[in-house]
């Protein structure tokens, strides 16, 4: 059979370690490109990401807190827990933080954009060590991957930005101080929130990954299942504010991506049944 009608597939691929790092340079080259289009686009609308979605959840008309006093008038019919004042104001106390911050926004906003594109380009540098079967579900993959990261930058723009916005700016241990913050400081602080849930929001990604190649397996989620939650505690503190609820509010859907992980670890690398000796 002439080679050119045999798929491709059934052979392995043998490629060098020069060849390997020329493949991930042009990888890393094409994501890079991927992430300055949206930076480009970012920064040309900068005014409206910074005032619309970046600053939304320090106004008292986002979204979240509009939802919060719909809830307290259904619960309470009156305005217990609605937000209708933040009662801080924002300053830029460097002659050039507009500036870099406008800069921020844009590589943030760059990589956001460009994450479904960076997923595929991971999938294209793995490709040749995924088997036939295994390649068939390679963009479910990553539509599940990106759904993940976006559910993640939801969720942190949506639940944990306003929660810990909130709880900071009207935390005071006098009247005496006048809260007015620093635009990089609420910038920075938002980012981190949000990026950060997005990112630990592909926990079951890494998961199946680590048991193909049998780094991880069900058994070992199950034994350190302690300790993970120690550690998930952990994280949740670092990223979010010194604030309990903050932290209890995203350790609940990490505790969830913890045990969705040990489904897909059992379904990836399954234990193998000991077979008993027959005897004579």
């Amino acid at each position: 059979m002439p080679l050119d009608q045999v798929d491709v597939d059934q052979y392995d691929v043998q490629m060098t370690f020069l060849e390997h790092l020329e493949a991930l340079r042009w990888h890393l080259i094409r994501g890079i490109v991927a992430i300055v289009i949206g930076a480009i686009f970012s920064f040309v609308n900068g005014k409206y990401i910074f005032d619309t979605i970046l600053l939304g959840s320090t106004k008292s008309d986002f979204w979240t807190y509009r939802m919060l006093c719909d809830l307290s008038h259904y619960l309470y019919e009156s305005d217990r827990i609605c937000i209708e004042v933040m009662g801080f104001k924002l300053q830029a106390l460097d002659i050039q933080e507009q500036f870099y911050q406008h800069f921020m926004i844009a590589i943030i906003g760059g990589l956001v954009i460009a994450m479904p594109y960076l997923l595929f380009e991971i999938y294209r540098f793995i490709k040749p060590a995924l088997k036939s079967s295994e390649k068939k579900y390679s963009f479910l993959v990553i539509g599940f991957a990106s759904m993940l990261f976006f559910g993640g930058i939801l969720f942190g723009y949506y639940i944990l930005s306003p929660i810990s916005v909130n709880f900071l700016a009207n935390y005071s241990l006098s009247d005496s101080i006048e809260r007015n913050f620093k635009v990089s400081s609420v910038i920075n602080f938002i980012s981190l929130l949000t990026l950060g849930a997005g990112i630990i929001f592909e926990l079951p990604i890494v998961v199946y990954f680590l048991s193909k190649i049998g780094l991880l397996t069900a058994e070992s989620m199950k034994k350190y299942r302690r300790i993970a939650i120690v550690v998930i505690l952990v994280i949740s503190a670092v990223i979010t504010p010194p604030d309990v609820m903050s932290q209890i509010i995203l350790t609940f859907p990490i505790l969830i991506l913890y045990e969705i992980g040990i489904i897909i670890a059992k379904k990836v690398y399954p234990k193998v049944p000991i077979e008993k000796p027959q005897s004579k």
